[in-house]
């Protein structure tokens, strides 16, 4: 079901990255608070690193968590999110 890995960093307005904290990731990955069924094959296993299904679309992944860690105040106005395969 998980069968592919992911890297989240946050990416400042100098260019530097860091890993997201896997509370943030859990926090965005609970379905009750998304709301969206096609995120539900995910699974945070540690500090930047996300496991999920095939089902999960990366296309609207990285967006979908960009603007919930801004909702949540995680990601500072001039930051990015970068959410990549590995």
């Amino acid at each position: 079901m998980f069968a592919r890995k992911l890297q989240v960093e946050s990416v400042t307005k100098d260019g530097e990255m860091r890993p997201c904290p896997i509370a943030w990731i859990d926090n965005f990955a609970m379905r009750n608070f998304t709301n969206d069924a096609v995120f539900d094959d995910t699974l945070p296993i540690a500090d930047g690193l996300l496991e999920v299904g095939y089902r999960v679309p990366l296309d609207r992944l990285q967006p979908a968590m960009e603007d919930w860690f801004r909702r949540k105040g995680y990601l500072k106005a001039d930051d990015t999110l970068r959410v990549r395969e590995v």
